[in-house]
């Protein structure tokens, strides 16, 4: 007994030591390899058709759709000359035959004329029954599932804000409509060595100066000022390299359009975070008062001349 335990044992801890690569990206960011990938999903059916491009959802329901009037049309065969109006032996006639029933057309040429096809017919009927509540489901799942459009800036600086040094990105709502009471959650993620010399990845919160907007439906830009409690208090930009600094950015809110709750993220890696840099306003104010917000430099930064501190200097100091 204790044998088979030690066995089975081995044969769990083989399977669990295929390794998991998580690949650094040119822009500094850690990918897991094959994460969010819809192939990735092979195992899990729903999770595989909730996932898959619309062109690879269509094809499977093809596939499977014409698979199945096939294996009827095979039964049918099988039962011998069981079809009225349908020539003996014949697959063709069987298959669209199967294609009539499975559909509830009834066109009325070929009906069933023994037993053993008044079954096959009543089988097929209940299939499809529940490939169309299946089919169905799966649709409505897809169309509505939510999500939100929003545009994250390429880059985050930072620059000085009232005399701090700020960590900025910004944000832009595709739709032309409101996320009410948008949530905004922003976490750092770095090499670190513990008092017992353990290399560790983690994770830390970072403070905004607004985590929260009541409606989101242009813009929105975020500051972290980088204060002594601050992780990236005292850093360099070479600091964010070696240490593999990663940025993750979660908003979440409220779709007023659907009343459903959306959530999208997205990550800065070391490279994408630039010092002495600002953003190029995109806000043009009128002299009535009239404020146009125009995204074309969305994504433009500019260096920041003279510096208010170089790259190699450590913030704060």
């Amino acid at each position: 007994m204790r044998s088979r335990l030690k066995q089975k044992a081995k044969q769990l801890s083989g399977r669990s030591q295929l390794p998991v690569r998580i690949a650094r990206q040119e822009d500094g960011k850690f990918q897991v390899e094959g994460l969010d990938t819809w192939y990735a999903h092979w195992r899990d059916p729903y999770h595989l058709m909730l996932t898959v491009p619309w062109w690879g959802f269509i094809a499977i329901v093809s596939v499977a759709y014409l698979a199945l009037n096939a294996i009827f049309a095979v039964l049918y065969l099988l039962g011998g000359d069981c079809l009225t109006g349908a020539r003996p032996g014949s697959f063709e006639d069987a298959f669209f035959f199967s294609v009539q029933t499975l559909g509830s057309i009834g066109y009325g040429v070929i009906s069933p004329k023994t037993p053993y096809a008044n079954v096959m017919v009543t089988l097929e009927a209940i299939t499809s029954l529940l490939v169309i509540a299946v089919v169905t489901g799966l649709s409505f799942a897809r169309f509505s599932k939510p999500s939100a459009r929003i545009m994250f800036s390429q880059y985050a600086v930072i620059a000085p804000m009232n005399g701090v040094p700020t960590l900025m990105f910004r944000m832009a709502n595709q739709r032309r409509n409101q996320i009410l009471e948008a949530q905004l959650r922003v976490y750092l993620f770095r090499n670190e060595m513990t008092a017992e010399g353990e290399q560790i990845y983690r994770i830390h919160t970072l403070d905004l100066l607004r985590d929260r907007s009541p409606g989101f439906s242009i813009s929105w830009t975020a500051y972290s000022p980088i204060t002594p409690t601050h992780p990236l208090y005292g850093c360099t930009a070479e600091d964010l390299v070696r240490d593999h600094v990663q940025m993750i950015v979660s908003l979440s809110g409220l779709d007023e359009t659907v009343a459903y709750t959306v959530t999208t993220r997205y990550a800065y890696g070391a490279e994408k975070i630039l010092f002495d840099h600002r953003f190029i306003d995109v806000v043009r104010r009128e002299p009535n008062g009239d404020r146009y917000f125009d995204r074309t430099y969305f994504h433009h930064v500019e260096p920041i001349v003279p510096s208010p501190f170089q790259k190699t200097t450590p913030l704060g100091e």
